[in-house]
C-alpha cells in the first residue's frame, strides 16, 4: 500500500557510517518504510543528481541495503537518463531518497529533464519522497545553500511541493541560521523550517505533521516573521 496521503520526509540524516560496508541505512528509512504503508519488500529510488550521479555512490547505497529486504534502484540523469521512463520508473517505489550535494545543480538538472511533474505525480500517488541536505531544500520554495561557494546564499526556486523556506545543518555550519533568519525577515523566504543534523521534518500533505530525531539533543524549529521581528521556535522531535 502506499502512504495514505502525500508524504515529505525532509531532513539533515539519513546514512551512517557502516562496518562492512562504506555506510549503512539510518534509522530514518525504516521510518519511511512504515510511512509507505511498511510494504515486506519496499521499493527504494536513490537519486543522485546533487552529486553528478556518481557512480560509486550508487554501488554505496545499493551496498548498505543487502540483505535488508530492500529492493534498490537509482535514477541517474548523466550522461542521460538510466532509465526509458523517468515518470513510470518513479511511480514504481515505494520511497525516493534524494542524496545531498548541490541543490542549484540538482534544481538546474531536474528542470532540463521535466522531473517536475513526475515527482508530484509519485508524491500525490502515494510514493514517500525524501533526502538529506539538498534532499530537503529541493522540495520546499528555497533555503540556504552552499551550491555558489563558502559563503552560503540563497536558492529560491525549489520545486515547491511545500509552500515553506528550509534550513539544513542549523547546528553544525555557522552561517545557516543567521542567514535563515535574514531571508525569513526580509521576506525572500516565507516561514521556515530548519533541521539540526539528525533530525528529520515530516509533512503530511502540504502540512508538518511532525519532527524526527535519529540522536539525543537534535532538534528542529520554525522561523517565522513577525511584527517585532523574527522568531523562532523549537519543535521537539520524535526519537527513531
Amino acid at each position: 500500500m502506499p502512504a495514505t496521503e502525500p508524504t515529505i520526509v525532509a531532513t539533515s540524516m539519513g546514512f551512517r557510517s557502516g562496518a562492512r560496508t562504506w555506510i549503512e541505512p539510518g534509522p530514518v528509512f525504516e521510518h519511511m518504510r512504515q510511512l509507505a504503508g511498511s510494504p515486506a519488500r519496499p521499493r527504494l529510488c536513490y537519486v543522485g543528481t546533487a552529486d553528478g550521479d556518481q557512480a560509486h555512490r550508487r554501488l554505496w547505497v545499493r551496498e548498505a541495503f543487502q540483505g535488508s529486504g530492500v529492493e534498490v534502484t537509482d535514477l541517474a540523469l548523466f550522461p542521460m537518463p538510466n532509465v526509458p521512463d523517468v515518470r513510470e520508473h518513479l511511480l514504481a517505489q515505494d520511497i525516493v531518497w534524494v542524496g545531498g550535494g548541490s541543490v542549484a545543480g540538482l534544481l538546474a538538472m531536474w528542470r532540463l529533464h521535466g522531473l517536475a511533474e513526475p515527482l508530484r505525480a509519485a508524491w500525490e500517488a502515494g510514493v514517500v519522497l525524501g533526502g538529506v541536505s539538498a534532499g530537503s531544500l529541493c522540495w520546499h520554495i528555497g533555503g540556504t545553500t552552499d551550491s555558489f561557494g563558502p559563503d552560503l546564499r540563497p536558492v529560491t526556486d525549489g520545486l515547491a511541493l511545500l509552500p515553506y523556506g528550509n534550513g539544513v545543518h542549523y547546528d553544525s555550519e555557522a552561517q545557516r541560521r543567521p542567514l535563515l533568519h535574514r531571508l525569513v525577515g526580509d521576506g525572500t523566504l516565507p516561514r521556515s523550517y530548519a533541521t539540526d543534523d539528525g533530525a528529520g521534518l515530516v509533512y503530511r500533505g502540504t502540512e508538518l505533521a511532525y519532527a524526527l530525531a535519529d540522536r539525543d539533543g537534535a532538534r528542529a524549529y520554525v522561523v517565522e516573521r513577525t511584527d517585532d521581528g523574527v522568531c523562532e521556535s523549537v519543535i521537539e522531535p520524535r526519537r527513531i
